[in-house]
Order: structure tokens, then C-alpha cells, then sequence
């Protein structure tokens, strides 16, 4: 794994973590109301559906991999005709969302349930790595997959401290639910890019070949 791809990959494990939706803002009505401690709690417990959901899907990437390098190819182009598609549904959203204090009882058990789930996690931790692994071409194997299982986590870890953190101060949770459809469309426009990126790196296999 080259520096490029390992810091993409830390990245994209911060953004994964950081992409406004309803973990981000529970974490936001909890860290408000009740202090970061039980925020942090709350990205502990959700972290177990985030790992679980990312180990499904590079265990189906390595499977691709094995079953030869076209199918592998079809894989990253459709992955990153996801991320674009998400994308383009950031850009359309619009704000006025409220952050109650969901789970500020129980923060571990709320964050699994939140974690585990999510009906978009799995896709998108398959568009994610999927996107990723296209830098590796079809010659993924297991090392591979466990380098960017941890860097991915890292960044994951960096994103739930990074989240807590912020949104403990009470003017940026104000200014995050202020501007969340414009954050949101910022991100989007990340993903689009990423994911065009993507599709056409997969796609010049193709080429290539």
C-alpha cells in the first residue's frame, strides 16, 4: 500500500465518521445535553456496526478479486456510480434537521443499535472500499484488505474524537444545525468527485486491457 492511498484511505474513515445523518446528530443533542463523555460512549457502541459492516464488505471485495480482474473492475465502476449518486443526493438536501438526545441514557447500547442498523451501511462501506481497493487493482489480498480495514479505522476513530470534540461547544453545534444543508452539500460534492474519480479509473482497466 503506497503513503497516497494509506492517508486516502485514513480519509476516508474520517469522512465516513463525519458525513452529516442520524448518528451525527444524536451525537450532537447528547454532547450538548450531556457532555462529551457521553458522546464518545455513544461513537464506542456504533463503532461495532461501523467494523462489522466494514469487514462484510471487504470480505466481499476479496471475493471479487478472486474471481477474476473484469468482475473486479464492474465492482469499482459500480461503487463509484454509488458514491456519485450519493452525492448528488447530498446536494439536494435541505436543512432544518434537530438533534435530540437519543440514547443519552444508554449511549453504548444506542450507538450499536444506530451502528448496526443502518440500512446504508453496508452499501456504502462497499462503495468506500470498493473505491479504495481500485488503487490496488485486482490483486487485493488479505494483507491488503487488513491494511485498509485498520487504516480506515483510524480514520474513524479520528472522526468520532473530531466530532465530539467540536460538538461539545455549544456555537458550533448551533452553526452546524444553522448550515447542515450546506455542509451536507459540501460533502456531496466530495463524493461525487471521489466516485467519478473512480469509475473512471476502473473504467480505463478496461482500456488498458
Amino acid at each position: 500500500m503506497t503513503l497516497t492511498l494509506l492517508l486516502t484511505a485514513i480519509a476516508a474513515g474520517i469522512v465516513y465518521v463525519v458525513t452529516p445523518g442520524p448518528a451525527t446528530l444524536a451525537v450532537l443533542g447528547i454532547t450538548a445535553a450531556h457532555g462529551r463523555g457521553r458522546g464518545l460512549l455513544f461513537f464506542l457502541g456504533h463503532g461495532v456496526g461501523d467494523l462489522t459492516w466494514s469487514a462484510s464488505a471487504l470480505a466481499a471485495l476479496l471475493g471479487a478479486s478472486r474471481l477474476g480482474p473484469d468482475l473486479f473492475r464492474l465492482l469499482g465502476i459500480a461503487c463509484g456510480v454509488y458514491l456519485v449518486v450519493l452525492g448528488v443526493r447530498a446536494l439536494a438536501a435541505r436543512g432544518g434537521g434537530t438533534a435530540p438526545a437519543i440514547g443519552a441514557v444508554r449511549p453504548i447500547r444506542t450507538g450499536m443499535i444506530f451502528g448496526l442498523t443502518n440500512p446504508k451501511a453496508y452499501p456504502f462501506s462497499l462503495a468506500m472500499y470498493g473505491a479504495l481497493s481500485v488503487g490496488m487493482g485486482p490483486s487485493l489480498d488479505l494483507a491488503g484488505a487488513a491494511m485498509l480495514f485498520l487504516a480506515t479505522g483510524f480514520g474513524m476513530a479520528i472522526g468520532d474524537v473530531v466530532t465530539v470534540a467540536w460538538a461539545g461547544l455549544p456555537p458550533i453545534g448551533r452553526l452546524f444545525r444553522r448550515f447542515e444543508a450546506q455542509i451536507t452539500r459540501g460533502i456531496g460534492l466530495l463524493f461525487i468527485a471521489f466516485g467519478a474519480k473512480t469509475a473512471w479509473d476502473a473504467a480505463s482497466g478496461f482500456g488498458r486491457r
